[in-house]
């Protein structure tokens, strides 16, 4: 007699909270994403093929509207950006926004960043990765989904170059000292303000309007940046 095989779903960092898809983003993905997309399949990227150029790559995961991806590349053109987004309406508005303002040096996926990485990316590709403000899940019984882990950040790890920096921001202080904690004792990984400390913000980071609101509302904002050893 065979024993039932047990099925463990992944816990996912998000959940997918579509909502409305307005018609200009629903035609922006329609008329967009063939151009700044990427082929969907199980192939590792070939940078230099996907942007046509060999220059540094920086991915920002969880990029949401894509306010700050596209004003970092927009102020960066001499780096490619790859952005990783599951929510399409928000992939939609960055879209436009890259139309609009003929920026050419980003490419977009919309699907889990932990599978993007594990199945696209080649190791030690990247030179930078940024994820602000992702989904802090403050219930206690939620952090186990929250998406910095040490799994995920040995993972990060290995997609790096070495010298690569990571670099983290959220309005969440239990979150924050949370990510201290599990990047000040990873493998591999030099804290760039110091042990146990948290960075200045850095000047590379947009200031996007959710910060903006936050600071008026007098939320505090904490940055990290750890940098690859080896």
């Amino acid at each position: 007699m065979s024993v039932p095989q047990k099925h463990h779903r992944a816990i996912r960092s998000f959940v997918r909270r579509e909502g409305r898809i307005t018609e200009a983003q629903r035609r922006a993905l329609n008329e967009l994403l063939p151009r700044y997309g990427v082929p969907e399949d199980n192939v590792l990227l070939d940078f230099v093929t996907l942007f046509g150029r060999d220059t540094p790559v920086h991915l920002e995961i969880g990029f949401g509207n894509g306010e700050a991806l596209a004003a970092m590349a927009a102020a960066h053109p001499q780096n490619n950006y790859l952005g990783i987004e599951v929510h399409r309406p928000g992939v939609g508005v960055l879209l436009r926004r890259l139309s609009a303002d003929s920026i050419a040096n980003v490419r977009v996926i919309s699907a889990d960043a932990k599978d993007v990485l594990e199945q696209r990316i080649p190791d030690g590709a990247l030179d930078a990765v940024s994820i602000f403000f992702p989904d802090p899940w403050p219930k206690n019984r939620h952090h186990k989904r929250r998406l910095v882990q040490p799994v995920f950040i040995e993972l990060l790890r290995r997609k790096l170059k070495i010298g690569g920096q990571i670099s983290l921001a959220t309005d969440w202080e239990d979150y924050a000292q949370h990510m201290l904690a599990v990047l000040s004792v990873a493998v591999g990984f030099e804290n760039s303000a110091g042990a146990n400390r948290f960075a200045l913000r850095p000047v590379a980071r947009p200031l996007t309007k959710f910060e903006r609101r936050g600071q008026r509302l007098g939320h505090s904002v904490w940055d990290l940046m750890f940098r690859r050893l080896f």
